[in-house]
């Protein structure tokens, strides 16, 4: 009922201003132009998620870590391959808390697996990379606060610092940071955003937003960017959201991204970061982000 309330209010403000709901910080509905992807684009490269484990030759589950500077650590919590699964014609990525570490190989990280939050990420990073097109997932977000599921893009320029995401920009097609957001009561939303210039005193981050799907934690919604030469132009369910041109837009090939985090630092599950609230994930409970499928197009 809340959210029917707030949906109703914010098709108010929009009405007044596109511009207020953003200023309010609340979530918009997307009311942008219409994709029309089979008249523009054509697809070149898709996983369907079939068959019982993820197909490697796509998406590295494990090495894309070191490939990208990460670690095992990430946030609040831990990237473990071990919380990857495909069944019934889905990638499933859980997130769940383990008393007893799980073991495997940290490639030369000094850190180490403990106690705590275990999730994971895939990445096409070193196998496919892609410059321009439509970039799209199909998904259901996971429930719980605390944490989010993102669908995303970047490359190794992304930690160039010279004033400029034409080298390499951190695009987030999509993040679920609002499963419940208590105070506004509008969770069946998400964010999209672009970072650039590393992430230390050079970064800059570009929010976007945050927009409205239909129940996105219990059903599948599509979650797609445009990029082109000029600009990214984000969509759900085929319509548009936002788009921005800001820091001049990545002219260089990025991989596609997959994943959950857990908010904290170094490990430990106690943040409340971007608005997610305090994780609410028991232990013996399970999270799980399920992924129909993720597709590439290219124009005609």
């Amino acid at each position: 009922m809340m959210t029917k309330i707030i949906s109703v209010l914010v098709a108010i403000l929009m009405f007044i201003s596109p511009e207020l709901p953003m200023l309010l910080d609340l979530p918009a509905i997307p009311k942008g132009q219409e994709l029309k992807l089979n008249e523009r684009f054509e697809l070149v490269w898709e996983d369907e998620f079939v068959g019982d484990k993820l197909d490697t030759t796509k998406w590295d589950d494990n090495q894309s870590v070191n490939t990208l500077h990460w670690g095992p650590i990430r946030k609040g919590g831990y990237w473990h391959k071990d919380m990857i699964d495909v069944r019934d014609g889905n990638l499933v990525i859980a997130t769940e808390y383990k008393e007893t570490p799980l073991e495997g190989n940290t490639f030369g990280s000094p850190d180490k697996y403990g106690e705590g939050y275990y999730t994971a990420m895939i990445a096409t990073a070193g196998k496919h990379e892609f410059k321009y097109g439509y970039f799209e997932c199909r998904a259901i977000l996971p429930k719980s606060t605390g944490m989010w599921s993102a669908f995303w893009m970047m490359n190794s320029g992304v930690y160039e610092v010279n004033n400029s995401g034409e080298d390499g920009t951190e695009i987030d097609v999509f993040e679920s940071m609002s499963y419940k957001d208590v105070w506004w009561g509008a969770g069946d939303c998400v964010q999209s955003g672009i970072h650039y210039d590393g992430y230390a005193e050079g970064h800059t981050g570009v929010g976007l937003g945050k927009w409205f799907a239909n129940n996105p934690y219990e059903e599948y919604n599509t979650y797609g960017v445009e990029w082109n030469e000029n600009e990214y132009i984000f969509y759900i369910n085929g319509i548009e959201t936002a788009r921005t041109s800001a820091g001049g837009v990545s002219k260089n090939p990025e991989c596609l991204i997959l994943s959950c985090e857990v908010a904290g630092e170094n490990g430990v599950a106690y943040a409340d970061r971007h608005g997610t609230g305090p994780i609410s994930l028991e232990k013996g409970e399970r999270a799980e982000f399920i992924v129909d499928y993720v597709r590439v197009y290219q124009y005609k």
